[in-house]
């Protein structure tokens, strides 16, 4: 994202708080488009936790249904936090006060490397490539801010 312009963010837990329009892109490995996620994400403050929740319709090749997520942001500073699975595993730490963010997380033998990129106010992107043996794929994920 070479040239791109990015929004800081030096309250992660105000940004992200509230309910976003989601749309998802799966790629193979080669670039190909294999599938389709679109559905809606909204964050919420919980006993000092910011829950990520996600629901949506995955459309890959015949198939279509139902596709759910939930993540665990544990705010440690103005534009931080750690990101835990829903099972209370370790995923990763972000911090938005550039407006980006890389990360790695291991999986098993596969790695996932991905990044955060906040656009604008209301509009930010996640892109996680993963690869291993048992997985190759990148997932882009945009983010718009829902009103209301």
């Amino acid at each position: 994202m070479a040239g791109v312009e990015l929004f800081p963010v030096p309250d992660l837990v105000a940004y992200l708080t509230g309910n976003w329009r989601l749309e998802r892109e799966i790629l193979d490995a080669s670039g190909a488009t294999t599938g389709t996620v679109a559905g809606s994400a909204t964050f919420v403050m919980e006993d000092s936790v910011l829950v990520y929740r996600e629901a949506g319709t995955l459309e890959m090749g015949g198939y279509q249904g139902p596709v759910t997520r939930e993540l665990h942001y544990r705010p440690d500073g103005p534009g931080r936090a750690s990101v835990h699975f829903d099972h209370g595993g370790f995923f990763h730490d972000v911090d938005l006060r550039e407006g980006r963010w890389d990360s790695t997380h291991p999986c098993r033998d596969d790695v996932y490397r991905g990044g955060y990129r906040v656009l604008a106010a209301d509009r930010w992107r996640q892109e996680w490539a993963v690869t291993g043996p048992a997985k190759d794929h990148v997932l882009l994920t945009w983010f718009s801010r829902r009103p209301g």
